[in-house]
């Protein structure tokens, strides 16, 4: 594991970062979250999430490595309903990328682990986006465009679209599911809306480790075995 990622394994560690969020102190994450999800509204598209649950564990078994953080979703559930801006601006849901399996990664300027997995995030959509697989890496910052979209061209992103939520009302989603303490959050999702697996804190997504943890997802269990 790369010493900018090595943590104490699924400790969170969570530091505050000078200046004030919508009214509350920004936090970030340097290690991953432990334990289950906390319990959360079922709805049809839930229960149907649920009938995955060999997979989620499959995915959660490939989390080694570089990735050994990402704990299974337990139990799976929809994140179809999950609400941003499209790069274009416009109002959109995870639900729109249904076909795709996605790494949703929530992120802001003012989070240091966030700014700095940002350029692996941008080389492994670059190596496996497609048809079947998208990094949507989401904006958090407060404020207009023109900070994210300055950080963005600074250090040479060129490969993510650049999704945005600058109400943070995509993050307060995941934390009333337990998903979010604070900032990097990232989420494997299945094609059709399908949370497996899920993290607080940053990896190092440009290495074999993420793409066969995104490859478990594709196919199952068969592929967590692959050296």
């Amino acid at each position: 594991m790369t010493e900018k990622f090595r943590n104490p394994a699924r400790l969170i560690g969570l530091a505050a970062v000078a200046g004030i969020l919508a009214g509350g102190l920004a936090l970030y994450v340097t290690g991953g979250l432990s334990g289950n999800m906390g319990e959360v509204a079922q709805s049809p598209a839930d229960a149907s999430c649920q009938a995955k649950a060999a997979l989620a564990k499959a995915v959660g078994d490939a989390a080694t490595g570089e990735v050994a953080a990402m704990l299974p979703a337990d139990p799976p559930q929809s994140l179809a309903n999950l609400a941003f801006n499209a790069p274009d601006g416009t109002a959109t849901t995870l639900g729109a990328h249904a076909g795709k399996i996605t790494l949703v990664n929530l992120w802001a300027t003012w989070c240091a682990p966030c700014r700095a997995e940002m350029p692996a995030l941008d080389q492994l959509q670059a190596q496996s986006g497609g048809d079947d697989f998208e990094v949507v890496a989401i904006n958090v910052d407060t404020g207009g465009d023109e900070k994210p979209k300055a950080f963005l061209s600074e250090i040479g992103i060129r490969h993510l679209g650049y999704y945005r939520d600058a109400t943070l009302g995509v993050f307060n989603d995941l934390k009333r599911r337990s998903l979010a303490l604070g900032l990097p959050v990232t989420l494997l999702v299945d094609a059709e809306g399908c949370l497996l697996a899920h993290m607080n804190g940053p990896a190092e997504w440009a290495s074999a480790d993420a793409q066969r943890l995104i490859d478990t997802a594709r196919t199952g269990p068969s592929a967590a075995k692959t050296p």
